[in-house]
């Protein structure tokens, strides 16, 4: 009886600790989401911003690392960036003359007068748009920060595609950004629904691509 009585309450704790472990392994699942970018031809659209923002008031992490734009051979390295909302980026110049950098941009309006080297602070991105970056002393230099109000973001690669790793179940409007769409120009949309397995999508844009130099 007692043996007997030992084996049951045995496989009963068995069976409650593999549920416990399955509402675990559930609650925290994460997926991944491939995206395509398109332009008006059909064509791949590389150095396209593709971001996730949660719908159902999911908890996200907060940014965590610095970024960082350079400037070298007259030209600002990457020409698109997209940080999450509170991230600092630093602004190295490592051309031989100096940059007097700036943004008029309502997401973020500041200014780098004429320096050479690594600035001593970095610039804290805290609001959510575009924000067109220039050189005070050479024209030509033009680049872009995307800020996003999530950690699910990244750049499409040159075959026009990007992927978005751990989004957790929930619904999401997945957005995606072009620096030739036109200025002020909403990011376009679409739903995502996310429900514990990897999905693919792809957004067509009403622009065409620009040619990576």
């Amino acid at each position: 009886m007692r043996l007997t009585f030992f084996l049951q309450r045995t496989r009963r704790l068995l069976a409650l600790s593999l549920v416990s472990a399955l509402v675990l392994t559930s609650g925290s699942a994460a997926a991944a989401v491939t995206v395509q970018v398109l332009d008006m031809a059909g064509a791949p659209v590389p150095n396209a911003v593709v971001y996730a923002e949660p719908v159902g008031g999911q908890a996200v992490p907060k940014a965590q690392k610095q970024a960082e734009i350079e400037q070298k051979d007259i030209k600002f390295w990457p020409s698109v960036t997209v940080v999450q909302v509170g991230t600092p980026i630093l602004f190295p110049n490592h051309d031989k003359v100096r940059h007097h950098v700036y943004s008029f941009s309502p997401a973020k309006t500041f200014e780098l007068k004429l320096y050479a080297g690594v600035p001593t602070n970095p610039i804290l991105f805290d609001k959510p748009g575009t924000v067109v970056l220039g050189c005070n002393i050479h024209d030509q230099m033009v680049a872009y920060v995307q800020v996003v109000n999530t950690p699910y973001f990244g750049k499409t690669d040159m075959a026009g595609r990007v992927k978005l790793d751990g989004l957790s179940n929930g619904k999401y409007t997945l957005k995606a950004w072009y620096f030739a769409m036109s200025p002020n120009a909403a990011a376009l949309e679409q739903p995502l629904n996310v429900q514990g397995s990897d999905l693919a999508a792809t957004v067509k844009l009403t622009v065409k691509a620009v040619p990576v130099e």
